[in-house]
């Protein structure tokens, strides 16, 4: 892929881009909440996606009729994401591209709307990758926050580089808007899939970071695909196989979005195992995306069975683990059509699942004869344990 624009360097924003601790926090508003009598709206809560801490208060404070201050609010709460941020995982694709481009000497910022003491809590949860960036900066150094450019243009002030030499990686709208008022180049990676068409003014736009190709920045590529599959952090989720799509593919429907369900930000053709509660467990391809037509908002996902002597039975349950990604969905404005698993996909992830470099996952079948996991459970030494 020939390079539209060269950078050199790169700024990430922290939550809902690097990691998944908006999943991760979603219940605490309604906890609290719910000691007052009251319930989250969503639509006023997606607003708030990427705002200042101040800002988001003041406004919770003002739309539910708390009778707090913002300095009482912020007392009580923060315990609450405390506690919550230590169950906050890295987003599909985020340790490969940080060891990238720091293996390749890329300068990193981090540049979060959220307060410096609040950052430093939640990156440890990166391990030693938050050691990758060098600069770091939180909403509370800077004069205004996003959607204001000023967190931007001093993260490249530090990096000692123009602003147009950069490139920002951000999920929020109001990190978007700021990262192209600050004069960088902008991919977008949204948290908010309603909201997709929200975020025309970035200069590419992804599902997940698995989809993020350096070279299109002047940057070094990636060479870590084997055969066409790439490894991946295990995803684990469960489903109901529905209605049949065409051939061997049926549809899944998705179990109840917890923080141990696949990510919102997960779109494409995966591949792993899936234990059937009948039958056992089997290899397995799956594509999923998000239907996003007018009157619709939901997750579609389709499974192909590698095992051809499985046969599926309708409202069967499922435990899926997926362990390798294939590629991006077809463009397509039919969800079923860019959804379609190919002959080629289907090869490419029997294949893989019988490669040395796939091995450390193969014994993650073992999890799935384990009792189910209890909610939060984190991946070891590839397995997937208690």
């Amino acid at each position: 892929m020939a390079a539209t624009h060269r950078v050199s360097a790169v700024i990430f924003d922290l939550d809902g881009t690097l990691l998944d601790t908006e999943r991760a926090t979603r219940d605490v508003l309604k906890e609290f909440l719910g000691t007052y009598g009251k319930v989250p709206d969503a639509a006023k809560e997606e607003k708030r996606l990427g705002q200042m801490h101040r800002e988001s208060t003041t406004g919770i404070i003002a739309d539910y009729g708390l009778p707090i201050t913002v300095e009482e609010y912020s007392e009580a709460i923060y315990p609450l994401y405390i506690k919550r941020w230590q169950r906050a995982r890295p987003l599909p694709g985020v340790n490969r591209l940080l060891k990238h481009l720091h293996k390749n000497g890329v300068p990193l910022a981090l540049a979060s709307n959220s307060i410096r003491r609040n950052i430093d809590h939640k990156i440890l949860k990166l391990g030693e990758l938050k050691d990758c960036f060098s600069v770091v900066l939180g909403g509370d150094q800077v004069p205004h926050g996003k959607p204001c450019p000023d967190i931007f243009l001093e993260a490249a002030k530090r990096l000692g580089v123009n602003p147009s030499s950069c490139l920002v990686i951000e999920d929020s709208l109001v990190g978007v808007q700021a990262a192209k008022a600050s004069g960088a180049k902008v991919v977008a990676v949204p948290s908010l899939q309603s909201q997709r068409h929200c975020y025309s003014i970035a200069d590419l736009i992804l599902y997940s970071l698995l989809d993020f190709h350096p070279e299109l920045w002047g940057l070094p590529p990636f060479e870590d695909r084997i055969q066409g599959a790439l490894a991946m952090e295990p995803l684990l989720s469960n489903a109901q196989i529905g209605d049949a799509v065409q051939n061997s593919t049926l549809t899944l429907i998705a179990g109840e979005c917890t923080y141990d369900s696949i990510p919102d930000q997960i779109s494409g053709i995966f591949f792993g195992w899936t234990k059937s509660e009948t039958y056992g467990v089997f290899k397995a391809v799956v594509s999923t995306g998000w239907d996003l037509s007018p009157g619709k908002f939901e997750r579609v996902m389709h499974i192909c069975f590698l095992d051809s002597h499985y046969k599926a039975k309708t409202e069967d349950h499922l435990e899926l683990l997926l362990i390798g990604y294939i590629r991006k969905l077809q463009s397509s404005e039919n969800i079923s059509q860019a959804m379609n698993i190919t002959d080629e996909d289907q090869a490419t992830a029997r294949d893989a699942l019988d490669l040395p470099a796939f091995s450390e996952y193969a014994k993650t079948r073992s999890a799935l004869d384990l009792p189910a996991l209890p909610e939060y459970a984190e991946p070891r030494n590839g397995l997937l344990l208690a």
